[in-house]
């Protein structure tokens, strides 16, 4: 069958099984599991895909709901990312219901309509992405070994190929004090608060230095059980942010150094603890992300016109990116609805979001379709990657 054939079928395919995959979506909607208790969620999913016919294997990389989920025999290898977990309380505000609907789509259909010899499919199901825990540890633990290219969508207000995400690195500080009456002897206590404080007011010095990509955010974590108490001990957590790691690793250097003056003013003793799981920036391919739009111009649809890199976050797609050629484009489900809100929860079962499910599915097959039909495209990816 020739590519254009097969794209014609892939379009079909996805509109005849539109509902099964919007199903998927709105079960993991009603069913909304955090990061690292996505258990139904995993079952639902692995389960569909073991009826399709895929040989999946389950509780990978030390985690239960990590799974990976294959089928054919030779070609390029494919990765479909299916992200699963919720949000406390707001539940799916991040759509990754649509995300992982989108997935189990394409992938369905590529089995359809691919010869078991022209490529292997595989669906990575990758918990706690909002923890930022499940690709680092699936990438440590070898779980993509063997991928080729990755591919996911995500759901948006705007419909973007290329969204930009920062590195973040987590770093949390505990000050260690000496408690005392705050009243009738306070010249006995040591404030580990005061060296929370003086922490954050470094930090805020140190932003007037920063560059223009780079955020730093944080919260108090401990503060002290009593008003007429000084704090024995005070604790505080903060999100780095850049664009690019070396950058990243500078300015959690100095975060720290902060933290450390804090100490040394304040006479508190301070523990560092740094996350060593670091979220690596989005390193984006053009070529594969052109492939992706094209695959759009074919369906007749249209990027938005403003600027996807106006807002920024940080995702472990990005550490999958620097270690593979990877697609992470948006699609839309409700014009003006941000993420990690009710409203966006809510969208991702709309009829946009029924439509984002049957768009993101159909656009990922169309990529892999010529992914899997042009070497000379998937030549073009990894020599940019490459460089």
């Amino acid at each position: 069958m020739e590519l254009e054939q097969i794209k014609r079928e892939i379009v079909a395919c996805v509109e005849e099984r539109r509902d099964d995959f919007i199903a998927i979506a709105e079960a993991l909607y009603r069913n909304p599991e955090t990061g690292l208790n996505e258990v139904r969620s995993a079952a639902l999913l692995t389960g569909f895909l073991e009826r399709e016919g895929f040989r999946v294997d389950r509780g990978l990389a030390g985690l239960p709901t990590a799974f990976r989920a294959e089928t054919g025999e030779g070609g390029p290898v494919i990765a479909l990312i299916a992200e699963m977990d919720a949000l406390p309380v707001m539940g799916h505000a991040c759509g990754h219901n649509v995300i992982a609907a989108a997935a189990i789509g394409a992938a369905t259909a590529l089995r359809r309509l691919l010869p078991p010899a022209a490529a292997r499919i595989v669906v990575l199901g990758t918990p706690a992405e909002e923890l930022g825990i499940g690709k680092v540890e699936m990438i440590n633990h070898g779980t993509f070994a063997g991928v080729e290219f990755a591919l996911m969508v995500h759901p948006s207000s705007r419909r973007y190929v290329i969204k930009h995400y920062l590195g973040l690195a987590r770093v949390c500080f505990t000050f260690f004090g000496k408690p005392a009456h705050a009243a009738a002897y306070p010249e006995d206590g040591i404030n580990a608060l005061d060296g929370v404080i003086q922490t954050f007011n470094g930090i805020s010095a140190l932003r007037q230095q920063l560059r223009q990509d780079v955020r730093v955010h944080g919260i108090i974590t401990e503060g002290g059980v009593a008003p007429n108490i000084i704090p024995e001990r005070a604790a505080a957590s903060f999100y780095v942010r850049a664009d690019d790691l070396e950058e990243l690793e500078r300015v959690k250097a100095r975060v720290i150094a902060c933290a450390e003056g804090a100490a040394l003013a304040t006479g508190c003793r301070l523990q560092v603890d740094a996350d060593p799981r670091v979220l690596a920036p989005l390193k984006v391919n053009r070529a594969f992300s052109s492939l992706y739009s094209a695959q759009l111009a074919w369906l007749g649809l249209q990027e938005s016109e403003s600027r996807a890199d106006k807002n920024k976050g940080s995702s472990d797609i990005g550490n999958v990116s620097q270690i593979v050629p990877t697609i992470h484009p948006h699609v839309p489900v409700g014009d003006g609805i941000n993420i990690h809100s009710e409203a966006f929860a809510r969208a991702t079962v709309s009829e946009q979001g029924r439509a984002a499910v049957v768009e993101g599915a159909t656009a990922l097959a169309l990529t892999a379709a010529e992914l899997v039909a042009r070497p000379e495209i998937r030549e073009e990816i990894v020599r940019e990657f490459s460089s």
